[in-house]
């Protein structure tokens, strides 16, 4: 199998838009390879060609390390791993920047989608969980990226942590545990906000784990990232659309059809868009105890960081400032710690002013209460659970 075959083969798979199964690989070789082969030696050919078009090449011995959370390629002589200690350079090294820009091509295909001159960017999920869990593809090529195809690979793996899991490794305190187990058994609606790998995910699913098992939890998620261990979790997924552009699932319509499958809470597993005017919209509708993800730097930007959202759902700012005092009641602020630790930074109880504008009040900040904390007692004291402090 010299690189010029499996260039060709590559590009013939390509270009016919067939996925990289056996069969294909199979028909692509003889049609390539100019004459007669033998069943022997298309079987050879299949076992080199499974790490050239169904593996991540080289990348695959990071992503197999169980502490990565992103894989990125921004050079053939620069691969960089991000894990609990941060990003750090591998030795991976690629021979030139061709062989990168072929293992972008090679990933693209695997997720069923196009990446060539015509269309330098791709965003898609590599096929199958594997020991590495789900891997997000992002990939751009020359000359958009200038100085050569960058490869971004997140994995997502299952959020399985309980709460007691998440003290152990730091987390929270014993003090701080108890009042999100608190916040829980109140039926608080919560959002849990944070950086990109902060932890958000884990947090959310540990707490969903402590939810009262005869309640059902209806959650709807852009990628399968929630897996507590409740007995009535119920998981809805979106789906990206094809590569004629149909078959689009949004968050927006899974939030419509979670409203009809008889849920006692609500969960969107990471508000980024207009579907925030639909989970708020649920959430004024007696379902109490619901939750999502958010990006925010901070709990205090996150009024405005929801406006933003809502407003592309052409929900004006007073109706955003409205809705959310009513639907939401507490903010869990996630932060990865300089070292890699993921830790819970703050919480917040959402206030309205006299103005109408909602404000996130911080009441536990970095391990300790700040003088609103009657705020949050009060909360918890009006549904019945008394507070931790």
């Amino acid at each position: 199998m010299t690189p010029e075959l499996i260039d060709r083969v590559r590009l013939r798979l390509v270009d016919n838009g067939s996925a990289p199964d056996p069969q294909a690989v199979a028909d692509a070789i003889r049609a390539e390879a100019g004459g007669p082969v033998g069943h022997a030696e298309v079987l050879d050919a299949l076992r080199v060609l499974r790490h050239e078009f169904t593996g991540v090449g080289p990348l695959e011995e990071l992503l197999t390390e169980q502490d990565t959370t992103d894989v990125l390629v921004t050079a053939p002589d620069e691969v960089w791993v991000d894990g609990p200690e941060g990003l750090r350079r591998t030795e991976i090294r690629f021979p030139d920047h061709e062989a990168v820009r072929r293992l972008a091509q090679r990933l693209a295909l695997a997720a069923g989608r196009r990446l060539d001159d015509a269309q330098p960017y791709v965003d898609g999920w590599l096929p199958g969980a594997g020991a590495h869990g789900r891997v997000r593809l992002h990939a751009v090529l020359p000359p958009i990226a200038a100085d050569g195809t960058c490869i971004s690979l997140r994995v997502l793996r299952p959020a399985v942590h309980d709460l007691p899991a998440l003290r152990a490794l730091g987390t929270f305190d014993g003090e701080a545990s108890e009042l999100v187990s608190a916040i829980v058994a109140a039926r608080l609606a919560f959002l849990v906000t944070g950086g990109t790998g902060a932890g958000k995910s884990t947090l959310l699913a540990a707490m969903l784990g402590a939810v009262d098992p005869r309640e059902r939890i209806v959650s709807v998620e852009d990628a399968g990232e929630l897996s507590p261990a409740h007995p009535q979790f119920v998981r809805l997924i979106a789906r990206p659309p094809n590569v004629e552009g149909a078959g689009e699932v949004t968050l927006r319509d899974l939030v419509r059809q979670a409203l009809r499958m008889r849920p006692d809470r609500l969960v969107v597993g990471e508000v980024r868009g207009r579907e925030v005017c639909e989970l708020l919209t649920a959430l004024n509708t007696g379902h109490d105890g619901g939750a999502c993800t958010l990006h925010a730097n901070s709990p205090a930007e996150v009024p405005a960081r929801l406006e933003a959202l809502a407003a592309l759902g052409g929900l004006a700012r007073d109706a955003l400032h409205s809705q959310l005092a009513a639907a939401v009641q507490v903010v869990l602020h996630m932060r990865r710690t300089t070292g890699g630790r993921r830790q819970l930074a703050e919480i917040g109880v959402l206030s309205r002013a006299d103005s109408g504008d909602v404000r996130v009040l911080p009441v536990w900040q970095g391990g300790a209460w700040t003088k609103r904390r009657v705020l949050l007692a009060a909360l918890l004291e009006q549904r019945g659970v008394r507070p931790p402090c």
